[in-house]
């Protein structure tokens, strides 16, 4: 997810960042260095030598630093991206059990119905572009059962 525009908003004590989808703020209080009152945030960039993916901040004091736009979809417990940590979560361990399975990967694919081609993207981790489907009928083939837990929200952790 690119940035297109960040500023800091002293009044709220955070950063607001804006992308082609989203509006975000990310508290002062999350960042490193975190500006203070008496360390105010100068400047506010997007970050180009980092693929438009974060932004660069400076402080009164000449101290700078940087937030990736990953640090604030997390904070904002954005819902694209809590599914591609699933996903990357889900498909490490599909390739820990692919080490261990006694079937060949010719056996799992036959299984799975889908070509070679599209196996492999299946249990590339970079690939944010499958299906949960996809990676829990793999975890089925491979012998393994999913569980889904939802827990309550623990006092004093964020909303969105």
């Amino acid at each position: 997810m690119k940035i297109r525009r960040a500023k800091s908003n002293s009044r709220k004590k955070a950063f607001e960042i804006q992308t082609s989808t989203r509006q975000f703020e990310f508290p002062y209080a999350r960042a490193t260095p975190r500006p203070t009152g008496e360390d105010p945030v100068v400047s506010v960039d997007v970050d180009k030598e980092l693929g438009r993916e974060a932004f660069t901040y400076e402080l009164k004091s000449g101290r700078q630093g940087s937030v990736h736009i990953e640090q604030v979809q997390d904070y904002n417990e954005d819902p694209t991206y809590l599914r591609d940590m699933i996903l990357y979560q889900l498909t490490l361990e599909a390739q820990k059990r692919l080490k261990s399975s006694p079937l060949s990967k010719r056996q799992i694919i036959r299984r799975l119905g889908t070509s070679a081609t599209q196996f492999y993207r299946l249990v590339d981790q970079t690939n944010y572009r499958k299906s949960v489907d996809q990676i829990l009928s793999l975890l089925h083939v491979l012998d393994c059962s999913v569980e889904l837990k939802v827990r309550t929200r623990r006092p004093g952790s964020h909303a969105a």
